[in-house]
């Protein structure tokens, strides 16, 4: 685990300081006239195939706790979708900013959504407010900052129903190579200089770079390039961050009872999206799961963060969903299916970039024929029979397809 030395201002006061004078991420209300923000994790559909094996109903009673809520992206996107699916659901946003605070709930408002109580306060008090128990958490970006992230965690399971799952974000070690000593540069820099002044020092050092700094060569960077003093300051001027890595998330989860089901995207954390080598591939295809993923990271390097669902241990094995059913329903997240079929029929790689790093990654042999056919409402048992094919023989070319589109985060399951 990579961690940034304690400064100056380290504490939880220099935590909350930084939040109510630098707001992240940096969001208008008035943009939500014209756009919802998305992203991973807590989509629903995203969220069910991965924490409810695709089988919850959200037109029923569901409750949703985001725990480090900040502006407000991860709490209007469920409150929206919750509301868009049949108004059943609700959202508690929690968060120590009440500046942040202040920006979500106007968000909320301009949008008229009416399902978001919102809460001033830690996660670590979690177990003493009196919220009750939630389906689903989402916490993003926020146990890194802690400065005891598994009494953050264990707070956080503390509220989550036996049945539910979290949707959480941590900083990744490699991807963020270079980022530590630069933080390290300028806390020798400016130390406890005025926050305005420590960002107009972060901006002038970027200038001055070496061509060798490892921070200037990291292509998976970017929030620096942003031109908001909120990402700038979060990237490299954050008073208490640390990262992980793969096995450490596995062991974190573990201590709080809790188990990964689904990191996002699959894909990157394969390590045979890396190997060619028919040996090498026979030898990462024996691994048990959590070591394949700890070895895709060692192999990608550029894992800047991590997105993960996780669970309670004793159900880590049956949350995310399988094609192994006919009554399965896939469905593209999202896209036309014919456009992607269209695209597929050409064979040879699909070419993807995932934080500057680009895969080529094989299209199997009639992909093109099977994702014609998915509409999002057609169960697997439904799509052999359009096929014409035994179940043997579709389910033996569905799983490659199904492998590399959900593997992109394109393809999902729900019952």
């Amino acid at each position: 685990m990579a961690s940034a030395a304690d400064g100056p201002e380290s504490g939880d006061g220099a935590v909350r300081q930084q939040y109510e004078l630098y707001p992240y991420p940096p969001r208008d209300p008035a943009d939500e006239a014209r756009r919802l923000i998305t992203g991973s994790p807590s989509q629903l559909p995203e969220l069910n195939h991965y924490v409810f094996a695709g089988s919850r109903d959200f037109r029923r009673s569901f409750r949703a706790l985001v725990a480090g809520g900040g502006t407000g992206d991860a709490a209007i996107m469920l409150a929206q979708q919750l509301a868009d699916a049949g108004r059943a659901g609700s959202v508690t946003y929690l968060d120590i900013s009440a500046a942040s605070r202040e920006i979500a709930e106007a968000r909320a408002a301009a949008r008229g959504l009416t399902n978001i109580r919102f809460v001033e306060g830690s996660l670590l008090d979690l177990p003493e407010l009196g919220l009750g128990r939630f389906d689903y958490i989402d916490c993003c970006g926020v146990l890194h900052h802690l400065a005891d992230p598994l009494a953050g965690l264990k707070a956080l399971a503390a509220v989550l129903h036996e049945n539910g799952g979290m949707g959480l974000m941590l900083y990744g070690t490699l991807g963020r190579n270079g980022v530590y000593p630069l933080q390290e540069a300028l806390r020798s820099l400016v130390g406890d200089d005025p926050l305005d002044a420590r960002i107009a020092a972060a901006r002038a050092l970027l200038g001055e770079l070496p061509e060798s700094n490892w921070f200037r060569k990291n292509q998976a960077l970017g929030d620096h390039l942003l031109g908001a003093d909120a990402a700038l300051f979060d990237l490299l001027l954050h008073p208490r961050d640390r990262s992980y890595r793969v096995p450490e998330i596995f062991d974190l989860c573990g201590q709080a009872g809790l188990a990964p089901s689904g990191f996002i995207e699959p894909i990157r954390y394969d390590p045979l999206s890396y190997l060619t080598d028919p040996l090498l591939r026979e030898r990462a295809a024996e691994l048990a799961w959590p070591e394949r993923l700890a070895l895709a990271e060692n192999l990608a390097g550029n894992l800047k963060t991590h997105v993960f669902y996780a669970v309670r241990s004793e159900r880590a094995e049956r949350a995310a969903a399988r094609f192994d059913k006919p009554l399965v329903v896939p469905f593209l997240r999202e896209g036309d299916p014919r456009a992607l079929a269209r695209l597929m029929a050409k064979g040879g790689n699909l070419k993807v970039t995932f934080d500057g790093a680009e895969m080529r990654l094989p299209i199997p042999t009639g992909a093109a024929e099977i994702v014609a056919l998915v509409d999002g409402k057609r169960s697997l048992g439904e799509l052999q029979k359009l096929a014409g094919l035994d179940r043997a023989t579709f389910f033996e070319r569905f799983e490659p397809v199904y492998n590399l589109l959900n593997g992109l985060n394109l393809m999902l399951l729900r019952r």
